[in-house]
């Protein structure tokens, strides 16, 4: 296998763990007023990627790859709406502990980080061919 077909699974793999991120980050999004509808229940837990840097087997290259999913074990939110199904016996309701800024700044990155992987892949393949035109 050639360097640049190496470059390229480098980079494929940045940019499929980049691309569970954003899955992960857009469910954060979407749950951000996710409560629980019983007195008690807790509301939706922000959840965060982690990678893990393995060696192919095949090729030799350093990879990476979504390692895991965890719970963000940071506090709720208390939010006072008395008459809501969900609120304590003090009339608090727990929110998620989703930071919509904080998320769109981590879907900022995710997206640079797969564009700066997408860039790697299309300058191999486009290396690649000018080694092939070399060669005719």
């Amino acid at each position: 296998m050639s360097d640049l077909s190496v470059t390229s699974d480098i980079a494929v793999s940045g940019m499929k763990a980049q691309s569970e991120r954003l899955r992960i980050i857009s469910e954060n999004m979407a749950n951000a007023e996710s409560v629980g509808i019983r007195a008690g229940e807790d509301p939706y837990r922000r959840q965060v990627v982690t990678f893990k840097n393995y060696v192919d087997k095949e090729t030799g290259a350093n990879m990476v790859k979504v390692d895991k999913v965890i719970k963000d074990q940071s506090p709720f939110i208390k939010k006072y709406a008395p008459n809501h199904p969900a609120a304590d016996a003090q009339g608090y309701v727990s929110m998620p502990n989703v930071n919509t800024l904080v998320e769109m700044m981590d879907m900022k990155e995710a997206q640079r980080a797969y564009e700066a992987n997408l860039t790697m892949m299309q300058t191999a393949r486009d290396m690649n061919s000018k080694v092939l035109d070399v060669l005719k």
